[in-house]
């Protein structure tokens, strides 16, 4: 690891590869420092009998402008175009298609009472958008979550109604980790290399690491917000507004658990199963995802906090009841444990993706800004309109590279 490099890229997640390829090829040097043993930060895939398996960010959303593609294309990966389980027909075994139908239709209304909501000069949390005592408000509640990781009486309802998706969602069949990992190829990176603290008070800037001392011209800082609002003592001199805007930026959480499936050529591929449809505590499952013999349970907020206390096998244990309830007792048996990854209490990440907490959109704005021209950020908080996506990361971690080409040039 070099003890000396013009500009230290903390975080190899998204927006720091993005950030560090782009200071790469423009002949910057530069060091991509990283605390794990791997690259992708919260972009994580697994191999199971040869499929990737993404523990991590799964969706090439808004697909269609989503810069990842055009680099997965140029990886030779394959994209899987066909439509995401959420965007078809769930089972009908426990959701009668009637209820669908209904359910469908509450979830528009909230949709377009939140826009109202939105609109107004005072932000408030998307819980203000149910409509007291529809019997849907439980499973909105819940899709709310997997959505944003937060409750609705956390999120800011301005903050929701600006997130730019679109409807286009692909998958990578070889992971979207991967495809994230593979794009830092020829950077230089220093892995097991925790930041302890970041000393900008001279005229070079003192990362101060597990390893040991890297001076720096610039830094970009690509840290989860629960990481930099849990360490106001992260950089000296302090940064109380840095601090500040991620506390209002907190990450939510979203777990996924993989169970193989024997005989699991009874589904259709990706069906969809709510295991209840009458509670926020409830989890949503993806059968045979990609046409794989396996089954993705999505988990979201404090629901899966909770889980999370007990470890993988408390998910396991919840997942094959509630699917138990839904096909029969008998469905256990052909259950168990593909993979999973626990990311609250991952101490590099401590949760999923940001949301803005009510009356805190600006603080997105607040964490992107630069101080003195050589402290930059990115990372999915730092984008006003594609936050929680990997490719919102990405975009923040170029714009951040391009602030530094610009000051090293005006240097």
């Amino acid at each position: 690891m070099p003890s000396e490099i013009e500009v230290a890229v903390i975080g190899a997640g998204a927006a720091g590869i993005a950030a560090a390829r782009r200071l790469t090829d423009a002949g910057a040097p530069c060091l991509l420092i990283e605390a794990r043993d791997r690259l992708g930060g919260r972009a994580y895939t697994v191999q199971h009998d040869g499929h990737g398996v993404d523990l991590g960010c799964g969706w090439l959303h808004s697909a269609a402008g989503n810069p990842f593609v055009t680099i997965a294309e140029a990886q030779g990966r394959t994209l899987d175009r066909s439509s995401p389980a959420w965007s078809r027909p769930a089972i009908d075994r426990n959701f009668p298609l009637v209820d669908q139908r209904a359910y469908h239709q509450a979830m528009a209304d909230y949709y377009e009472r939140l826009s109202e909501l939105a609109a107004n000069a005072a932000d408030v949390c998307c819980a203000a958008a149910f409509e007291p005592g529809n019997r849907w408000n439980g499973l909105i509640g819940a899709v709310v979550s997997y959505i944003s990781g937060g409750d609705a009486r956390d999120i800011s309802a301005r903050d929701f109604e600006n997130y730019a998706g679109t409807d286009v969602n692909w998958r990578v069949s070889e992971g979207y980790g991967t495809v994230v990992a593979a794009h830092a190829q020829g950077v230089e990176v220093a892995f097991g290399t925790v930041v302890e603290r970041i000393d900008h008070s001279g005229p070079h800037i003192r990362v101060e690491t597990n390893r040991g001392v890297i001076d720096a011209k610039r830094i970009i800082v690509t840290l989860p917000t629960n990481i930099i609002a849990a360490r106001a003592e992260l950089f000296f001199p302090l940064l109380p507004q840095k601090t500040e805007a991620a506390a209002g930026l907190p990450l939510g959480l979203a777990d996924k658990l993989y169970l193989a499936l024997d005989n699991a050529e009874e589904f259709g591929r990706d069906s969809r199963v709510f295991g209840r449809t009458d509670s926020q505590d409830t989890a949503s499952y993806t059968v045979r995802p990609q046409g794989r013999p396996q089954i993705e349970g999505y988990f979201g907020n404090g629901f899966a906090d909770e889980l999370e206390r007990g470890g993988v096998q408390a998910f396991v244990d919840f997942a094959a009841g509630q699917l138990a309830g839904v096909f029969g007792n008998d469905f256990r048996k052909r259950l168990s444990l593909l993979d999973m990854h626990l990311w609250r209490a991952d101490p590099f990440a401590r949760g999923s993706y940001s949301f803005a907490r009510p009356g805190k959109v600006e603080c997105r704005a607040v964490l992107a800004a630069p101080v003195d021209n050589r402290l930059f950020f990115a990372g999915e908080a730092c984008s006003q309109l594609d936050f929680s996506t990997a490719h919102g990361a990405y975009l923040t971690g170029i714009a951040a590279a391009d602030q530094v080409l610009k000051a090293r040039k005006a240097a």
